[in-house]
């Protein structure tokens, strides 16, 4: 606590330090905990105690009991996939908190009778606190006296236009002064602020809800009802195959039917799609973050494709906050005699140039400014004020007025409903407007005692400001638009005026916004869905409102975006199916928020969202490779239950062609270029997509490992090499069955595709060459009478995989119209 600067003289004294020891002593202090993201424990919980590492830790731990640790190389796939997600959260993490950070300010307070600065959090209940231009206030207060205080409280209300505070007036956290000063009387510390209290529902974590996970964890939850007993069965099997238990146990071969079983179990899990939505969700993350876009939940990479409703926050997106000055539009013909131009432009210089001047007073000197102009002599002047709504200045020749028009004509002779006409159209343009006056000769004697607008005075000019639009936003809307997503723009200021700033930057097209008051809308949000249908921009929306426009859209099975930067839209945010924040935004809403613009740049948007359509779009096209795995591993499993047969492959097996045919052509197709909109209903296309493919391999391995041991006379139960013989053509029917499903995915084939699938197949068959390959993963090159049966099983396969292609998708479709008859 130090002493400060001389401020206006004041009666008031102030809290004692004896006072201010009590009250710190009771908590009345304004410090309050902020969480601006979740906790590094939250963020490893989420990430590793899911129900995919679950059972693949499971299974690892059954391999490595056996000793068999080349076949538990799929449990890598746990720390890949868990550190992915927590590496690129703990990112967005220590960004978003670097961006959270507020200001450390200290504040002046009023203390036994003196001045002293405070920082913010050691601001007790009942201070007097004086609040300057440019500050920000830290706490809910009373005004006590000021002196022309006007605070921008568009963080929460969304309206943004200033407002002049007078004695007895609240004012509340989180605006900010722009003009004037203030004694205030705090009444409403740290946890019990009006910013605190709208905030505290939206501190609240909630997951975003991701299609594809939600997909991919119902097959886990499907296979997890299915692995156990399965796995029971296998083991069951592979013991019967060998001779018993007795004979299992006293020659160690329990070990090699706990891995067969494992190689079912592991197959059935698409532990590949769920590393690779991992990493293309962080790769997507890591490419909008080059872009100053934060994605705080990677999931929230999927919600960007599926967004088919934009609702943007005027102020902060559309706008950037700031006022400009458009026009001086002389009003030549109303009175006498014309006025000079450049004396005019003088006079507004001179009116708008107070100790103080507000947000439009400062726009209009940095237009005239940068025209030539500067302060002139004023000889007497009359400042703003909020009661009067006019200001005025007198020279050598003349007294100039300036203030609202309607309020500056109410007190002139003379019918002027041209002038307000003209007024009232350049308002519905979407402009601020003021009106100047003048009135030629000197000022009377109590011009600056008792102020008052001469009768004799004529209008001379309009003043038309208007806030500042972002130069990329009607660029990103038309995008908007082409993409076919909906955008509304959502504000708690007039809706005129926003009507006119939705009209300038075309958010309807070549169409009429249609805009509405917020007041008017119906509280019921099933009515509320219905009028929304019809409407492209609401002014005067409250925080709660803001909500249950999102709750109204989802009504409609809408996937709804928010934008915005104030407290007054962190509900709402919340509430969405994706949220984004801008950077500049409070720190509660870049909290709730899934995706922070960092540098507020609106233009960012069309990246995110197309960024969103890749990753999925392509992930759905290649997600059917991995379901491919799910098929015909349960299927076989299943088969080799029923047959006592022993397992046709090993786990070794199926990592190695799992990574050439589905793992690593799945993740370089991903990221091959698709704006397609995404479309809820994942998993029943994938899964239809994919039973072909499963079931023509599993029908050709099962066919294989039933056929070729009575055609070529092998004894695969109690002959060791007979059985790797078999395994090892099995390993490359799989091989080329993976191949197959990969040319049909990666399908049209007359381009890089077919190179692809044309390398993979080539690596495939390389690495049987390869002695330290082919050893780790048990391959075998085909020679004498397994180089036959490999020739007899391609051929077989072959033969399977397109009868398959042709009956699969008939029966399915046969068999969906016979249950929907029946649900009829």
């Amino acid at each position: 606590m130090s002493e400060s600067q001389t401020m206006p003289e004041t009666s008031e004294k102030g809290l004692t330090a004896a006072e201010v020891a009590a009250l710190t002593e009771s908590g009345q202090v304004n410090a309050v905990k902020s969480s601006t993201s979740r906790s590094f424990a939250d963020i490893v919980r989420a990430n590793v105690f899911t129900l995919f590492n679950g059972i693949i830790f499971a299974a690892m731990v059954m391999v490595l009991v056996t000793g068999s640790w080349r076949d538990a190389v799929f449990g890598l796939v746990i720390l890949i996939n868990t550190g992915i997600g927590i590496i690129t959260e703990l990112k967005a993490k220590r960004t978003l908190d670097k961006l959270s950070i507020l200001v450390a300010s200290d504040y002046l307070v009023r203390r036994d009778g003196k001045d002293v600065e405070v920082p913010h959090n050691e601001i007790v209940l009942g201070d007097l606190m004086w609040i300057r231009s440019g500050e920000q206030v830290p706490a809910d207060a009373q005004i006590v006296r000021t002196w022309g205080l006007e605070l921008d409280e568009s963080m929460l209300t969304g309206e943004s236009r200033t407002v002049r505070k007078n004695e007895g007036d609240d004012i509340y956290s989180g605006s900010t002064a722009v003009s004037g000063m203030a004694l205030v009387k705090v009444n409403a510390v740290g946890a019990h602020s009006y910013a605190a209290t709208l905030t505290a529902q939206a501190k609240v974590y909630k997951k975003t809800v991701s299609d594809l996970n939600k997909g991919i964890n119902t097959i886990l939850k499907f296979m997890t009802f299915l692995v156990v007993p399965l796995c029971v069965l296998l083991i069951w099997s592979q013991v019967h195959a060998v001779g018993g238990w007795d004979v299992a146990v006293s020659t160690g071969q329990w070990r090699s039917s706990v891995v067969s079983a494992v190689a079912g179990v592991v197959g059935m899990i698409p532990e590949g799609l769920v590393l690779l939505t991992s990493l293309n969700f962080a790769l997507a993350a890591i490419r909008l973050a080059r872009k100053n876009t934060l994605v705080q939940e990677l999931e929230s990479v999927e919600t960007l494709a599926r967004v088919d409703c934009l609702n943007l926050d005027k102020t902060g997106t559309v706008t950037d906050g700031g006022i400009m000055l458009n026009e001086i539009r002389m009003l030549d013909g109303v009175g006498a005699n014309t006025v000079d131009e450049h004396a005019v432009k003088q006079a507004l210089y001179d009116l708008s140039n107070e100790g103080q001047p507000n947000g439009t007073g400062l726009a209009i000197l940095n237009g005239l400014g940068k025209q030539g102009f500067s302060a002139g002599p004023v000889a007497a002047r009359v400042p703003f004020s909020s009661a009067r709504k006019w200001s005025s200045i007198a020279d050598d020749g003349a007294v100039w007025t300036m203030g609202a028009p309607e309020v500056v004509l109410s007190h002139l002779d003379g019918d002027y409903a041209d002038v307000l006409r003209l007024v009232n159209d350049s308002a519905h343009d979407g402009n601020r407007v003021l009106l100047i006056a003048r009135h030629d000769g000197k000022a009377p004697a109590d011009y600056e005692s008792d102020p008052a607008i001469d009768p004799a005075s004529r209008p001379v000019a309009l003043v038309l400001c208007s806030e500042h639009i972002r130069d990329d936003a009607e660029a990103t809307l038309a995008w908007f638009r082409e993409q076919g997503v909906r955008c509304r723009i959502i504000s708690g200021d007039n809706p005129v005026t926003v009507g006119a700033i939705a009209r300038k930057v075309r958010l309807t097209g070549d169409a009429e916004p249609r805009f509405m008051d917020a007041r008017k809308l119906p509280a019921d949000i099933t009515e509320l869905a219905k009028v929304l249908e019809n409407v492209d921009v609401l002014g005067r929306v409250l925080p709660d409102q803001k909500k249950a426009i999102v709750q109204a859209l989802h009504l409609g099975d809408h996937v709804v975006a928010m934008t915005g930067d104030g407290v007054n839209d962190a509900l709402a945010i919340k509430e969405a199916d994706l949220g984004i924040a801008m950077g500049n935004a409070a720190p509660a809403t870049k909290a709730v928020a899934q995706v922070v613009l960092v540098d507020s740049k609106f233009s960012h948007l069309p990246d995110v969202v197309a960024r969103g359509r890749q990753v999925m779009a392509n992930m759905e096209r290649v997600a059917s490779l991995f379901l491919v795995k799910t098929v015909y591993s349960a299927l076989i499993s299943l088969g080799v239950v029923l047959t006592q047969i022993p397992f046709p492959y090993l786990p070794r097996h199926i990592t190695y062609i799992g990574a050439l045919t589905i793992g690593m052509p799945a993740f370089i197709l991903a990221l091959a270029p698709n704006t397609r909109r995404y479309i809820p209903g994942f998993l029943r296309r994938v899964v239809h997509f994919a039973l072909p493919g499963g079931i023509a391999t599993a029908l050709s391995i099962l066919a294989d490992s039933w056929l070729l041991p009575k055609f070529m006379g092998w004894d695969a139960q109690h002959s060791a090499a007979q059985l790797g013989m078999l395994r090892g053509v099995n390993a490359i029917i799989l091989l080329m069955m993976g191949i197959f499903v990969l040319a049909r995915v990666a399908r049209p084939l007359n381009s890089w595709r077919g190179g692809l699938v044309l390398a993979f197949a080539v690596a495939g068959v390389a690495g049987m060459f390869i002695p330290p390959v082919a050893r780790f993963f048990a391959l075998v090159i085909p020679s004498g009478e397994m180089l036959a049966a490999t020739g007899i099983a391609l051929v077989v396969s072959a033969i399977i995989f397109v009868l398959c292609l042709w009956c699969v998708p008939k029966i399915v479709a046969i068999f969906s119209r016979f249950k929907k008859t029946r649900q009829c």
